[in-house]
């Protein structure tokens, strides 16, 4: 439990004809938005991927730029337009990277203080008491680019309520926890709530940890409109069925798993035939020590891991126990502080050598693909369907794909009837000229994606693929998982989504939790085919 000195008033918020259009957008994100949230109130705000509910925050937060769109009609806090209300609202954004400000863990949660004007006395009675309320216990001088993503996230809610607002906003804040970072960090939100009467407004897809905690529960429909507001018991009465159609998760849902359909497959030649994926182990770590740098502290030490074709290896562990480190070292971007990576020869091909480390970066492009915790960290050009071509036309410009001559002359309209499927099927063909950093947590997540889907990489490295998803996007992006199994590509997903591994793993490896200064190797289990498919 956070101690607070003294009460915070609770905000009101209201909207009155609001409206937002992206610069890059057509259509605006929300059409004359009325709401009305009283002081103290808990709302959790639901609805489908896009619809504009991380929009809605970041205009509540003040913190939509000028120059990124057009305003319409007001959003108010206390009366105040929300831009101008410093101080009062406190955000906790999707991605932890964006929150992130100084180098030491002290400062970084001191810094919004700091800024309103805090005695210093007091600030670091705050900063230490909100470490504390979200379980991060790190030394004030933790260097914060040593901390995991999940470590991130709650260093940033720690920032926020050290400031103690009137209102806090929580987009997605258990998007990258471990199942114990979550219940703390629900826990520390309620005691919070509690103590300083704050209204609190969260957005998640992980209702069934704050669905009792809420006052009231609304939901956005596709549009932008209001689909249904009320007390939490009443806005499924009735309407379960509806809004399980329209993506929203529930508690207790019962999410089904589209029939599979494959992608349309990319026909490649050689110069003997018809190429094919051929099936059997394609990497091997061997007694890793990895860290993010060398000479630096080891993430995880001891470990062993073999990856498969035709195979979904779940890594799973508590925030900190080395599973992004150990996914950047599997995918050949950083070096092993001991121990070795190496590719089968089948997936090595003609490239440098059997280390992926070693390989050139369009070496990498069709033989490991990865995706960052962060989707913004792989973004390169100005429009969802240019990120999309920006593997296929390096691979054009080399002239090759596997190593092996490319000599098909339907390659090109091969990937471009693939990107059009997964534009269609990740429900981005409607953005498909929007820029990517205007989309929604959830469509960003899913265009990075499609990036590495795009080339159809032997091995796809996935750290938290399915963060930000409503139902529908989940169970699509679990059946492309699926398909690319069984096509014979392997599959290395780093994810605190237990639905997930529970759905697609037939591996599970689960690292160590670094708390116990326990750097053993991984306990590993393996399930039958028929467990899983």
């Amino acid at each position: 439990m956070m101690p607070t000195s003294q009460s915070t008033a609770g905000a009101h918020v209201s909207a009155r004809g609001w409206s937002w259009r992206y610069g890059s957008r057509s259509r605006p994100m929300f059409n004359l938005l009325d709401l009305d949230i009283d002081p103290g109130e808990r709302v959790l705000l639901l609805g489908a991927s896009g619809s504009g509910k991380s929009t809605l925050v970041a205009g509540l937060a003040g913190v939509l730029g000028e120059d990124e769109g057009h305003e319409s009609g007001q959003l108010l806090i206390d009366g105040q337009p929300s831009r101008h209300s410093r101080g009062r609202v406190g955000l906790v954004l999707q991605d932890p990277e964006n929150q992130v400000i100084l180098h030491r863990v002290g400062d970084d949660v001191a810094f919004g203080c700091e800024n309103l004007g805090v005695p210093q006395a007091e600030i670091w009675q705050r900063v230490r008491a909100a470490l504390a309320a979200v379980g991060l216990n790190q030394p004030l001088d933790h260097s914060t680019a040593e901390l995991s993503g999940g470590q991130k996230q709650r260093l940033a809610l720690a920032g926020v309520l050290a400031m103690r607002p009137g209102l806090i906003i929580l987009d997605e804040p258990t998007a990258n926890l471990d199942p114990d970072g979550v219940r703390e960090i629900r826990d520390a939100v309620e005691a919070v709530a509690r103590e300083s009467g704050a209204t609190l407004l969260i957005v998640e897809h992980r209702v069934d940890i704050w669905w009792d905690l809420a006052t009231r529960v609304i939901v956005l429909d596709s549009d932008g409109s209001i689909l249904r507001d009320g007390a939490p018991a009443s806005v499924l009465e009735g309407t379960r069925e509806r809004l399980t159609e329209a993506g929203i998760w529930l508690p207790d849902p019962i999410a089904s798993i589209p029939t599979s359909r494959p992608l349309a497959p990319i026909l490649l030649s050689t110069q003997g035939g018809s190429s094919f994926l051929t099936l059997g182990p394609l990497l091997q770590g061997s007694a890793l020590t990895v860290g993010r740098r060398i000479g630096g502290p080891a993430a995880a030490t001891d470990l062993s891991i073999n990856i498969d074709s035709a195979q979904v290896h779940a890594v799973v562990g508590p925030n900190g126990s080395g599973k992004s480190t150990l996914a950047l070292t599997l995918a050949g971007l950083i070096p092993v502080i001991s121990g070795s990576v190496q590719a089968s020869t089948d997936l090595a091909g003609n490239a440098r050598g059997r280390h992926p480390i070693d390989w050139r970066s369009r070496e990498l492009m069709t033989r490991i693909g990865m995706v960052f915790q962060s989707p913004e960290h792989q973004f390169l050009t100005g429009s969802v369907r240019e990120e999309l071509m920006v593997g296929p036309r390096a691979l054009d410009r080399r002239g090759s794909r596997f190593g092996r001559p490319t000599v098909s002359p339907h390659v090109a309209e091969d990937f471009r009837l693939r990107i059009d499927e997964l534009l269609e099927r990740l429900h981005l063909a409607h953005l498909a000229e929007a820029h990517p950093f205007t989309l929604s947590g959830g469509e960003k997540r899913r265009l990075s994606v499609a990036t590495a889907l795009a080339t159809a990489p032997r091995v796809l490295i996935l750290d938290e693929p399915t963060f930000g998803q409503d139902a529908r996007t989940w169970a699509e992006l679990v059946t492309l998982f699926a398909e690319l199994r069984d096509e014979g590509h392997a599959i290395v997903t780093i994810t605190h989504d237990e639905k997930l591994v529970a759905e697609l793993a037939d591996i599970r490896t689960t690292l160590p939790d670094p708390a116990t200064n326990d750097l053993r190797t991984g306990e590993t289990e393996t399930r039958s085919a028929e467990a899983t498919r």
